[in-house]
């Protein structure tokens, strides 16, 4: 470990900094007081020579341009002559203090990288000073082992005026050779869809003000190289981890200097630093991968997993109540539909909504969590009691954030609901948001849900948050996302850290509520309120890249799906679900004798992938002939989706192919599948998925598919093995053994 010291104000300070990891290194500048990224990419010797690598990026100056070139900061500074989006907007009251320009203060590095085994990265820290604004800049970067870069800032007002902030965001200067950029859109039940557009001259910018991390624009970014793929092509990916509004900016100068820039969103007069205090922004977790997303993404799943809240017992296969009750709960019948699933080896009952104060359909009751007299007379006992019994653990749902117009909390305090005083509110889904910032709105419902959890057998808890926010002003008048936001964290926490033994699921109309900061605090993702499984291919490969498995809410709904209307066929809604945290939600009482068989068949089958499936690495693959790995705008939807997960010491595999809709060549290509050991023989199997029926109108099928073939890592790369002809919306399972 060595460590550079504070720079000497008389003197000028040593200004390069090299972080690295095994799989990529970071150079930073800390001489013109905001660090600047010089190189983000592939690893480099640690006994480099900084300054002869630094004097390599000296950039000229061409003619019509200001005298120096503008530092693409961490914290661009249009002070100091860049001519992108600032990092930092804001002023004092009077409009002055609107372009600062820091000066170095204090920094040091600590570097471990090979070094001490307790130590768990590179970091630097470096404090930047404008006297004449009043105001510090700390910057606090750490590279974990795994290749994972994360940055925040905090900016402190040292004047003595309050200071307007208006955004506070962290860039990532990018080389000219990341021409790409792939983004992820969607809607309600239509989520993480990627597109993929030119990296070229002028800014894309993505804004988000629903007050949740968003159906629409989820805040991770990917740039890569011309034509980056799954395992080809250099990949720098950033993710903003935070739960409310949040802007994104790509952006190529005319320089031809390529950035990403993230932070939150913060509406008008929402931040204003009082004297002495300071703003910390949303973590940035960011990674380079030399060789395309999936090794991009793998190193986003080691981050996530290394985290200290990570769940490390096996997943409990769980069977949530809404599609198969919706809102006519009957304890006799919620009996048997525990019994049903017992019978198939579920692990978890989860109660959804329903079960409280005035809630018998979705116009009233939010707010009220206290269990229902005129739906459980005898309160909740004799159910959770009657599931435990089974073998099962309970969980159940809340929504905390809301409260409906029509219920005893918002009769009894209108006030507490997060509004702008003097206009109408709106609705959304006949409810409105709940303030929590407000403190004694903030007990409230605290001692609610505290009260829930200490009088019953609750595991598990889905925690859902279903509308946006729309003019939603604090009891100050000001914009209040930013602090509801603090608030649900602070509730998260202070329920886990109350009651420990219970797991928590984000859930947010499905996926909107995804990202890294929720996290913190939660055990899994509810990716989709579609449980489609063809919608659920693409929705799914999308998460994969942020998230891993374990994390994944993926249930195996109805044949008929609730939320498109399409028929499937359980083989093939099986084997989407089996690749996340495995959920039912079925009417299993609806369910005939052989569908429950088969569904306990599946189940069998996911315990005993379980280990592998929720512990192993993430792999997807680029089928050849339609993936739209190369095309822009709204990546085409793909023939086939081979995607999987490989054990840690590559000695065993599960892959899922996926045929989506009909393809355009007759006969489907060799699947390639780099990345195991290429001096071991595998097995391949296929693994009997029950109710699979006929893959496709093949004449022939590849002897195979019936026998088992066995191939060398090398040549499962190279040459692949054929896939066999399938109908649209069918799936089969490989298992490879060593």
């Amino acid at each position: 470990m060595r460590l550079a010291g504070a720079a000497d104000h008389g003197m000028p300070p040593a200004r390069l900094v090299h972080l690295r990891s095994s799989s990529s290194s970071v150079v930073l500048d800390v001489g013109s007081g905001v660090p600047c990224i010089l190189h983000w990419g592939a690893a480099l010797a640690a006994d480099i020579d900084l300054d002869a690598f630094a004097a390599a990026f000296e950039r000229p100056i061409a003619n019509g341009e200001l005298d120096v070139v503008g530092p693409l900061a961490l914290v661009p500074e249009h002070g100091s002559g860049f001519a992108g989006r600032p990092g930092l907007i804001g002023s004092r009251p009077d409009g002055t203090a609107w372009s600062p320009r820091f000066v170095i203060g204090e920094w040091h590095a600590v570097i471990a990288t090979g070094a001490e085994p307790g130590l768990d990265g590179d970091s630097l820290q470096c404090t930047a000073v404008d006297s004449v604004a009043k105001l510090t800049l700390t910057t606090d970067v750490h590279l974990e082992p795994t290749g994972v870069l994360t940055i925040t800032c905090t900016l402190s007002n040292d004047g003595d005026t309050a200071y307007r902030l208006s955004a506070l965001t962290v860039s990532l200067a990018l080389p000219a050779a990341a021409t790409e950029l792939l983004t992820f859109t969607g809607r309600h039940t239509r989520e993480l869809h990627p597109q993929r557009r030119p990296f070229d001259t002028g800014a894309l910018v993505a804004e988000n003000r629903r007050g949740r991390t968003s159906h629409e624009h989820l805040p991770f970014i990917l740039a890569g190289v011309g034509g980056f793929g799954e395992w080809q092509g250099e990949v720098w990916s950033a993710h903003l981890a935070w739960s409310g509004n949040h802007t994104i900016v790509a952006e190529c100068l005319a320089d031809g200097r390529r950035y990403l820039q993230l932070g939150e969103l913060l509406h008008d007069g929402e931040i204003a630093l009082a004297p002495g205090a300071s703003y910390a922004t949303p973590r940035v977790v960011a990674t380079y991968a030399a060789n395309g997303m999936t090794a991009a993404s793998q190193s986003l799943h080691r981050h996530l997993r290394a985290r200290s809240t990570h769940p490390h017992r096996a997943r409990p296969v769980l069977l949530n109540t809404w599609e198969a009750v919706y809102f006519d709960h009957d304890t006799d019948r919620l009996k048997a539909l525990a019994d049903a699933a017992a019978s198939v080896g579920i692990e978890r009952f989860v109660l959804d909504d329903g079960w409280f104060g005035a809630r018998r359909n979705d116009r009233a009751g939010l707010g009220d969590w206290w269990v229902s007299p005129d739906v459980y007379p005898d309160g909740l006992a004799p159910l959770i009691a009657h599931v435990r019994s089974l073998g099962m653990e309970f969980g159940i749902w809340v929504e905390p954030e809301m409260v409906n117009p029509e219920s005893d909390l918002f009769r009894a305090h209108p006030e507490w609901a997060l509004v702008t005083a003097g206009y109408e509110p709106v609705l959304g889904r006949y409810q409105l948001v709940l303030d929590l910032a407000n403190p004694a709105a903030y007990e409230h419902v605290f001692a609610q849900l505290d009260a829930l959890l200490r009088d019953h057998d609750i595991a598990y808890v889905k925690w859902d948050m279903n509308r946006d926010h729309a003019q939603a002003s604090g009891a100050d008048g000001r914009a209040g996302t930013h602090a509801q936001t603090l608030a649900l964290y602070r509730m998260l926490d202070e329920l886990n850290a109350r009651h420990p033994d219970v797991e928590i699921e984000s859930c947010s109309s499905g996926g909107a509520r995804i990202d890294h900061e929720i996290l913190q605090r939660t055990v899994r993702v509810w990716t989709s309120d579609c449980n489609d499984a063809l919608e659920r291919q693409t929705i799914q490969r999308g998460a994969s890249l942020l998230i891993p498995p374990e994390l994944m809410g993926a249930h195996i709904g109805p044949t008929i799906s609730h939320t498109t209307g399409r028929r499937h066929a359980l083989a093939f809604r099986a084997i989407t679900a089996l690749f996340g945290h495995l959920g039912v939600e079925w009417n299993l009482l609806d369910a005939t004798a052989a569908e429950r068989d088969a569904l306990r068949d599946v189940i069998a089958v996911h315990k005993r992938l379980r280990p592998l499936l929720h512990g192993g690495d993430v792999v997807r693959f680029d089928v050849p002939g339609g993936n739209g790995a190369a095309g822009f705008g709204s990546v085409p939807s793909p023939a086939i989706h081979a995607h999987g997960v490989y054990a840690p010491d590559r000695s065993e595999a599960v892959v899922a192919v996926v045929q989506l809709r009909t393809a355009d060549s007759l006969t489907p290509p060799p699947l390639r599948l780099p990345g195991l050991d290429p001096d071991r023989r595998y097995r391949i199997e296929l693994v009997p998925i029950a109710g699979q029926g006929r893959l496709g109108s093949a004449r022939r099928q590849p002897a195979w598919l019936r026998d088992g073939i066995d191939l060398t890592g090398a040549q499962l790369a190279a040459h692949g093995l054929q896939l066999p002809v399938m109908h649209p919306e069918t799936a089969i399972l490989l298992h490879l053994t060593t």
